[in-house]
């Protein structure tokens, strides 16, 4: 009886290329990076070149801004660029999806702080690895008079809530969390608009 070859060898050498590039990213598994993979071979040339265009694009013209550190395509983001935000206060959140998140509540008006990850040391995630360092110097130039605590409310957020409130008790300025308005073990990115602005609004000094 004939042996069966691996699927692996009854693809040609881009499309398997390209199967296992798209499976490197999150949440994006091989049967999904394989459907991926044969709608790209299906779609026209015109879009395959705007798709791989865009993609380039993101790599030559985004960067961090150097404030806050979520994305922008200058120094600064477009929220820190914007004089008309509130200067007293940030809200730190893990990652700049995070920003989008609380945006579209459309209830808050200040700066934020963006971390780039919590603090996890099972993967190898310590302080070090964040933008806590950076968020403390900005407490010396800036007028803030409240950092909001948005980290995800879960294990791993909340060790990086309790760490940052330990780093932020020396300065003497109001520091309060979101309320519990939003699923424990959850991301802010999933959150609605509507949960995430009252917990916002909601939010609690803690010590």
């Amino acid at each position: 009886m004939a042996s069966v070859r691996p699927l692996q060898q009854l693809l040609i050498e881009p499309v398997a290329t390209l199967i296992e590039e798209l499976s490197r990213l999150p949440g994006i598994g091989p049967k999904t990076a394989s459907r991926l993979t044969f709608h790209l071979l299906r779609s026209s040339e015109t879009q395959s070149q705007a798709l791989a265009q865009a993609i380039i694009n993101v790599k030559d013209q985004v960067t961090w801004c150097t404030r806050c550190f979520n994305i922008a395509m200058s120094d600064l983001c477009p929220i820190c660029a914007d004089s008309t935000r509130d200067q007293s206060r940030i809200v730190v959140v893990e990652e700049p999806l995070d920003v989008l998140a609380v945006e579209r509540t459309e209830v808050y008006r200040g700066l934020y702080h963006v971390l780039h990850g919590h603090i996890a040391p099972l993967e190898g995630i310590y302080r070090e690895h964040l933008r806590i360092a950076e968020l403390l110097q900005r407490l010396q130039t800036e007028p803030v008079e409240e950092v909001i605590l948005a980290t995800n409310p879960n294990t791993e957020g909340e060790a990086t809530a309790y760490l940052l409130l330990k780093d932020l008790a020396p300065w003497g300025i109001r520091v309060t969390r979101l309320a519990r308005g939003l699923p424990t073990g959850g991301d802010l990115e999933w959150a609605d608009a509507e949960t995430l602005g009252s917990a916002l609004q909601g939010r609690r000094e803690i010590a």
